[in-house]
């Protein structure tokens, strides 16, 4: 079983305002502790045989000014790369769609590994989605990094995760409607959202990442 407080309450988050290539960036930041040594986090977030084990299979020219396909995810080329502090690459589901993602590794205050996951993309873009759209997908994609961060934690504690088979239990709606709820609270306060919409989008977000079962299946 999963402490799903506990990893909900692990993670910091927040909206902020990391520049991408074009310009004025507009970020979801996520920061949380591991209970690992820098070198272990490291080469879990870079080794693609570790890698596949957490996330998902990764190939590709896994250097400085290469590329990276993750399975079924994101792809992109890799930007920088300084072990074991500080990994950035592009981040794109598909054309058009680059956006930019930065790790940052540092130890803890009180031991272990100090993460800090944000993912940007351009302010004008991502403002003009939530005020035309609402924030439903703002919340979807931290959602997202939620589940990232606690495969990350489970892996390094040596738990089994296979998060395709993990969503459809009870204890993942209980996880996405926390997150869900937490990254709500964070971008209500962001882009003063009103409690119907942000009502709305955490709603959206949840039978996203965990449907209902259908009360007539």
């Amino acid at each position: 079983m999963i402490d799903i407080v506990n990893q909900i309450n692990a993670t910091h988050r927040e909206i902020g305002d990391l520049p991408v290539a074009t310009g004025e960036g507009r970020s979801l930041l996520l920061r949380r502790t591991y209970d690992a040594a820098i070198e272990d986090v490291w080469d879990a977030c870079t080794d693609p045989d570790r890698i596949s084990r957490w996330l998902a299979p990764v190939e590709g020219d896994l250097r400085l000014g290469g590329t990276y396909q993750l399975k079924g995810n994101a792809g992109g080329e890799i930007l920088r790369c300084e072990k074991p502090t500080l990994l950035k690459v592009t981040w794109a589901l598909g054309p058009g769609m680059d956006t930019e993602l930065e790790v940052r590794l540092a130890p803890g205050d009180g031991g272990g590994t100090l993460l800090e996951l944000e993912h940007s993309s351009p302010a004008a873009i991502v403002d003009e989605l939530v005020r035309t759209y609402g924030p439903g997908g703002t919340i979807g994609v931290g959602g997202g990094w939620d589940l990232t961060v606690l495969a990350l934690d489970l892996f390094l504690n040596g738990v089994d995760f296979d998060p395709e088979t993990w969503e459809n239990t009870p204890e993942a709606r209980e996880f996405a409607t926390q997150s869900c709820h937490a990254w709500g609270a964070v971008i209500q306060a962001a882009w003063n959202v009103s409690d119907e919409d942000i009502a709305a989008a955490i709603a959206f977000g949840v039978q996203h990442f965990a449907p209902a079962e259908d009360a007539n299946g």
